[in-house]
């Protein structure tokens, strides 16, 4: 049973992925009977567009959650990790967006598709994983509860919109500069991205691999509940505006078939099958962004192992990828009944 009164925070509204749960929480009838927008002390005063009228974005500050029961946090891991606590201590119940908490102990890492189960043990601070993740094990966990997948291999293909406006501005503008023999200006990336693509998402860390890659790695196996998982990352920045692509190569312990796979994505929520190559029909980013579903095609058997499978995978980054998720994140919560923290966790210590 939803309650009476429900006071629903967005922390970083002004961001592109705060706007979009502001979109989201709108288009899909968030039942909140009072709607808070927050952000930084210079977007304090921003009129944003909310359910036909307006919300004014106000500073945040350590008070801002008093009053509040649920906030979806998206802006940045330095403030989830400073702000986060006190919305805790305030009796409010946090949807993280950052990687500030994923793999936290205290902290359930949610896919609602894949471990809404996981919601009920909760401290306060629910983390959303990364978007290359989160469309990643919605296409799958019913793989794996099928077959049980040993090993995954992915290379990504990802929006220069994970990055947030300044990414989109920078491709933007370079775009332009080229088109007008102009030298392009590199501000955002380390290399140019128009008509490029940059295998370097995040920092680069002891092992080689990039700190998105091992996001990847870790939250998989958080998620899937399955230690003994291995996977093997690339992440590839691509001049895309919107939507993650992804080639996964999975080795599972029992043989599926293309078409038993087929069949049994077809049946799995959040899941949209586009798969007739003799047609050219196969996921799109062009085709996946602005949409809910985590699409996959392209689904055949690998020749060179008995148990291996490849397909592609495509979901809109700013929605299902972060957004949506955390939006269905809440839902879950009411639904089950778990808006409220039982043990109250402070995390100030």
């Amino acid at each position: 049973m939803f309650p009476q009164k429900l006071v629903v925070a967005v922390v970083g509204a002004t961001g592109a992925v705060g706007r979009e749960m502001l979109k989201t929480l709108e288009s899909r009838n968030f039942p909140g009977t009072e709607f808070k927008a927050f952000a930084s002390a210079r977007s304090a005063g921003t009129k944003l567009p909310f359910n036909g009228g307006e919300l004014e974005v106000q500073e945040l500050t350590e008070r801002s959650f008093e009053g509040v029961d649920l906030a979806l946090f998206s802006a940045g891991g330095s403030t989830s990790e400073k702000f986060a606590p006190y919305a805790v201590a305030s009796g409010c119940v946090v949807v993280d967006n950052s990687s500030a908490w994923r793999m936290d102990d205290r902290c359930p890492l949610v896919v609602p598709e894949v471990n809404a189960h996981a919601l009920k043990n909760h401290k306060g601070i629910i983390a959303n994983p990364n978007c290359s993740t989160i469309q990643m094990v919605v296409a799958l966990k019913p793989i794996h509860d099928a077959a049980r997948i040993k090993r995954i291999v992915v290379s990504t293909y990802q929006a220069v919109s994970g990055t947030g406006h300044k990414g989109i501005s920078e491709l933007e503008a370079q775009v332009r500069q080229l088109f007008n023999m102009q030298e392009p200006e590199v501000k955002v990336y380390p290399h140019r991205i128009a008509f490029n693509c940059l295998p370097h998402i995040d920092v680069f860390l002891e092992n080689d691999y990039t700190k998105e890659e091992m996001k990847m790695v870790n939250e998989t196996v958080k998620i899937m509940e399955d230690p003994d998982i291995r996977v093997s990352a690339t992440c590839v920045r691509v001049p895309v505006f919107y939507s993650h692509s992804e080639s996964i190569n999975i080795e599972t312990e029992q043989k599926i078939t293309a078409k038993e796979a087929r069949a049994i994505l077809s049946q799995a929520p959040g899941v949209a099958v586009c798969d007739n190559p003799s047609l050219n029909i196969y996921p799109l980013a062009i085709d996946a962004a602005g949409e809910d579903d985590t699409y996959v095609g392209r689904i055949r058997e690998d020749n060179t192992i008995p148990n291996g499978l490849n397909m592609w995978v495509v979901a809109d980054n700013i929605r299902k990828g972060a957004a949506l998720n955390a939006v269905q994140i809440a839902e879950e919560l009411l639904n089950q009944n778990l808006l409220h923290i039982d043990e109250l966790k402070t995390f100030l210590d």
